[in-house]
């Protein structure tokens, strides 16, 4: 039984907590105990923004990820294991680009241009910058990622005074003769540093470099670029003052200045502006300065600093010093109003009307294509040009990607109904669709040329997410097309018109998937509501630029037509997990089918026998069972050189794949679907059968039918839910499309 006492208990216990958590993060220290911080650390003390924000991509790691143009790196920051928010799908390549950039700020030792993000609307610039906005706010509530700045401290005349204005003689707030851990009411005014100078910044110029390279070295820290800031940096324009009149006060004795320094570690926070800052287009200077010396709240300050004039520094570049400032849509601003940007890129300094504010802050700017345009043609770009590291940012164009930005938002508790399966994947697939750009054969040898020139808009989706290649190609023409695959995809990134700058964009499909689930003809968020949601896109050519396009040979921009695409290979999914979920055959028979056959090819281009494994005998090749799935699989009179392929084949994938057991199902995916398909065809009556026996059950429920209808119904039904991921509402709709497209009499 609870008491009365158990709420004051547990506050006590969560102020113990509090302050435990307080003296273990060393939220406030003397500038002793700092530096002797800094002796022990002084690479993670000595860091830029840049070199911050690259230790922030390092921290979270990196994986080897498939993408069209071959292998490469993701950094899992973007993952966002850390929150479990938002994560950007896709985008590796900018990724990459980003990371070069960043490593290239610092090895010159000074951030001396703005990383533009440029592409289509919805192209995840933002999410882009937001990923790396949290994890900056992550990592620095780490032991790894804690950063310092300092504040002044006056303590009052309870402590004594002196003659030259300030409290004399040793504390009992802190070690040492420090003021930094004095309570309220022993301090008579406490002033902080708004750009959170390092505390570093307050070693003497003339020594700094000396004292942090013999630290790098004995900590054993190789190839560390201390940066221009740290090295040449200043305190700020209200700090200087206070330092250099303490310093003329106490006639020089340094030590007694770092006794007013307290050192306070701050966390980054875009919500509140600490170090994260993200501004929207405006037409004002990011900065400012006020004056702050007539301020009621520094009336306390000794008489030594009550005749300074002092400024204290405001705005959004000194919100964002020494962490990351986000200019979005920058080029929607009228370009007086940031041409301040030039001398803040290339020197890290502005000037306000009272002072230089120089600051170290990562700059990323975003801005569509339209106006990116627009900017590379004013007389300004060329100014400007040296200044930005341009990164493009398109829209993906591998749907098996793109499904995970939708997947991840449908849920029932976002839709308010079941999502029924393949929703993301139908969607994913038309929006990539209308993104293809039909290749320039020309651009490609002759041979590879004519492959290439026949590829439609759904041959290069497919290319690009599966590596899978169309149709009625041979194992060469096969193996020549996935190795241009990079090539391919790479095509028209020379093009003002690059494919993935025009075409659906996901903003634009999530949108359209949020409609589809408030259909009120569709008990679920269905396949059939997506396709009704498509329908009425295509007729709004006025309001997306996209559906304005001409329609191509070889079926490019008919975004219209693409929705009848996305319905077959939709059509094709679910045949194949209906009849999957009739138990008519397992997907491991065709496999053994076909492995026999392989093992009797090989025995055949070989020319030796094949050991039976009942009897033990050595036996010619079967004849009967190479020429039955031949006939299967549609093989002309040229048998000798298809069996050859397939040995290729399986060859070419045992030197990418060494010491691994061929996996067929990998390297013969066609093969195995026709054999499959061979199977369910000559079942056909039965499966459609089976098809309306379901729709009854589900229409009018199990007491609508009975005897071996019923469990034929029932056990189908259940593979598909549990299997599959289906509902009665979207089976129903799924199996009622299936017959009427497919298994019509």
């Amino acid at each position: 039984m609870k008491t009365e006492a158990d709420p004051r208990e547990r506050l006590r216990g969560l102020g113990a907590e509090v302050r435990e958590q307080f003296a273990r993060n060393k939220r406030v220290m003397t500038f002793e105990d700092y530096f002797a911080l800094l002796c022990r650390e002084p690479a993670r003390q000595a860091r830029s923004a840049a070199q911050y924000l690259r230790d922030v991509f390092d921290h979270f790691g990196t994986e080897r990820v498939r993408h069209p143009a071959g292998a490469m790196t993701r950094y899992r920051l973007f993952d966002c294991p850390f929150d479990g928010g938002t994560r950007l799908i896709g985008q590796e390549d900018v990724q990459n680009r980003f990371y070069r950039a960043i490593g290239g700020f610092v090895r010159e030792g000074r951030t001396n241009r703005l990383i533009l993000l440029h592409g289509p609307n919805g192209s995840a610039k933002s999410t882009f910058v937001d990923c790396m906005a949290r994890a900056l706010e992550h990592f620095s509530l780490l032991d790894e990622g804690a950063l310092y700045r300092f504040n002044w401290v006056f303590p009052s005349e309870k402590l004594g005074r002196t003659g030259i204005g300030f409290g004399g003689g040793r504390t009992d707030g802190g070690p040492g003769d420090s003021y930094a851990a004095l309570g309220d009411e022993l301090v008579d005014a406490r002033l902080r540093c708004e750009l959170r100078d390092p505390p570093l910044f307050l070693l003497p110029p003339a020594r700094r470099r000396e004292i942090l390279e013999e630290h790098l070295a004995a900590s054993g820290v190789k190839d560390f670029v201390l940066c221009e800031y740290v090295m040449r940096g200043e305190l700020c324009h209200k700090c200087k003052p206070i330092h250099e009149a303490l310093l003329a006060s106490y006639q020089g004795d340094w030590g007694k200045v770092m006794r007013h320094v307290q050192v306070e570690r701050f966390y980054l926070s875009r919500r509140y502006r600490e170090g994260i800052v993200t501004v929207e287009p405006q037409l004002s200077v990011d900065a400012r300065m006020r004056q702050i010396t007539a301020d009621k709240s520094l009336g306390a300050l000794p008489p030594a600093l009550q005749s300074l004039n002092l400024f204290e520094a405001g705005g959004d570049l000194a919100d964002a010093n020494r962490g990351l400032i986000e200019y979005s849509d920058l080029l929607k601003r009228p370009i007086e109003t940031f041409k301040y940007l030039l001398g803040m890129v290339e020197q890290g300094r502005v000037s306000l009307e009272t002072c230089i504010l120089h600051i170290d802050a990562v700059m990323v700017g975003s801005s569509n294509e339209g106006h990116l345009a627009m900017f590379k043609e004013m007389p300004e770009f060329t100014s400007f040009k040296g200044r930005l590291e341009l990164l493009r940012v398109p829209y993906l164009l591998d749907h098996a990607v793109e499904q995970h930005i939708y997947s991840d938002q449908l849920t029932r508790g976002s839709v308010g109904k079941h999502v029924a399966p393949h929703v993301a994947q139908v969607a994913a697939l038309w929006a990539v669709l209308t993104r293809m750009r039909k290749p320039l054969a020309d651009k490609y040898p002759k041979g590879l040329a004519e492959i290439v020139g026949k590829l439609g808009p759904l041959d290069k989706a497919n290319l690009y997410a599966t590596a899978e290649v169309p149709p009625g190609l041979d194992s060469e023409q096969a193996a020549d097309l996935r190795a241009a695959q990079g090539r391919v995809y790479s095509e028209s990134d020379a093009y003002p018109n690059y494919e993935g700058r025009s075409g659906a964009s996901p903003r634009e499909m999530k949108g359209l998937l949020f409609n589809a689930a408030q259909s009120a003809d569709h008990s679920c968020l269905s396949v059939p509501a997506v396709i009704e949601e498509l329908e009425e896109l295509c007729k709004n050519v006025t309001v997306y630029e996209f559906l304005k396009q001409e329609p191509l040979p070889g079926g490019y921009h008919e975004n219209k037509r693409f929705i009848s695409v996305v319905l077959g290979w939709y059509l094709d999914i679910i045949e194949d997990e209906i009849r999957t979920s009739m138990g008519l055959v397992e997907e491991a028979q065709h496999v053994s089918l076909f492995t026999r056959y392989v093992q009797n090819v090989s025995q055949w281009v070989k020319r030796e026998k094949v050991r039976n494994a009942i009897t033990g005998n050595y036996e010619d090749p079967d004849e009967e069972l190479l020429g039955e799935v031949e006939r299967t699989l549609g093989v002309g009179p040229k048998k000798a050189d298809f069996r050859s392929e397939i040995i290729a084949a399986i060859g070419g994938w045992g030197l990418s794949h060494p010491g691994e057991k061929p996996d067929y199902a990998c390297i013969f995916p066609r093969h195995l679907g026709r054999l499959r398909d061979a199977y369910f065809e000559q079942r056909r009556k039965t499966i459609r059968k089976t098809a309306e026996d379901l729709i009854v059950r589900l229409n009018e429920g199990p007491k609508g039918m009975e005897g071996e209808a019923r469990e034929r119904a029932e056990d189908t039904l259940r593979a598909m839910t549990q299997r599959f991921g289906y509902c009665e509402g979207c089976a129903r709709e799924a199996v009622s499309l299936l017959l009427k497209n497919r298994l019509a009499t």
